[in-house]
């Protein structure tokens, strides 16, 4: 039987109305100290997303295509979106949500897999590209991560906006990240639709690192899971392996264990919504130059 719309989904269609008419998404319970004023609408992408994935291999000629490029286990390896032969950016022409009221989900990173590959926020069309260390080495994990892990398009994490309940840290300067806790390995470059469930809030070295954890939709399990609890009652320990393994991850390479705020919980759907319109304002308040570009990022 299908699940009652929940709040996630009338939040939206509420962000579809803001986006057709400019204006910031609220709700009664928000701190009026903290409202932002009104959001600039954000441009329409390049082309619709038409299927529940649209990955590297196979996809849609209305869409996009992704290309890798560059030799393996180089740092000229990257993966570059297309679309009619022209560059486009996965992070400012995929539209947060799909047409159905479902969040787009770009894979960075497959699960049980080590490269940390990320979107590149600095470079002309934002490639998926593996990270760098400071020795100029590729970045891997000290081991496997267990679950897919991405981004959300069209959102930022303002290392300008304090948040008050969690001591005034600030944003870590990137989209908002997702682990997708679903049974499939999805795809590097791969845009899926998911459902959010919660929100961890990670404080890494300092700054707010939200995680969204979210559910592909076409997962078998998907269907029975639609909130923090379900997370248990479905997936038993899934969350707490979720934390101890963003805690420890760091410990390999001589860092401290990470920290989260809210002790470390899982926030429900509705505040994980609250989390990404946030994340979506500050977006569109950088991209139409509302906000400085204090960071350089590229924004075309």
């Amino acid at each position: 039987m299908a699940h009652p719309v929940t709040a996630w989904r009338l939040l939206a269609i509420a962000f579809v109305a803001a986006a057709c008419y400019g204006q910031a998404v609220t709700n009664g319970d928000d701190d009026p100290t903290a409202a932002q004023q009104a959001v600039p609408a954000v441009p329409a992408p390049a082309r619709p997303l038409n299927d529940s994935s649209v990955a590297a291999k196979g996809a849609k000629e209305d869409a996009f295509t992704i290309e890798e490029e560059g030799a393996k286990n180089t740092t000229d390896n990257r993966f570059v979106f297309y679309s009619k032969g022209k560059m486009i950016s996965p992070w400012h022409e995929i539209p947060l949500f799909a047409d159905d009221g479902n969040l787009n989900f770009i894979v960075e990173i497959p699960k049980e897999t080590t490269a940390k590959w990320e979107v590149n926020t600095h470079d002309v069309g934002n490639p998926i590209k593996q990270d760098i260390t400071s020795k100029g080495k590729l970045r891997f994990y000290p081991y496997n991560i267990h679950w897919n892990y991405g981004l959300l398009p069209q959102t930022w994490e303002d290392p300008g906006i304090k948040n008050a309940e969690l001591g005034n840290i600030t944003g870590d300067h990137d989209p908002i990240d997702v682990v997708e806790i679903g049974s499939a390995q999805l795809e590097t470059g791969g845009v899926y639709k998911v459902k959010p469930l919660g929100v961890l809030a990670m404080i890494d070295e300092g700054e707010l690192d939200w995680k969204v954890i979210a559910i592909n939709i076409d997962d078998p399990k998907a269907a029975m899971v639609n909130d923090c609890a379900d997370i248990e009652k479905v997936f038993p320990g899934e969350f707490q392996k979720i934390v101890e393994w963003f805690r420890d991850y760091k410990i390999p390479d001589g860092k401290n264990a990470t920290k989260f705020g809210y002790n470390g919980v899982c926030k429900d759907e509705a505040f994980t919504m609250n989390v990404i319109k946030e994340t979506h304002e500050a977006y569109v308040h950088l991209k139409s130059g509302a906000r400085p570009n204090t960071d350089e990022l590229s924004l075309i």
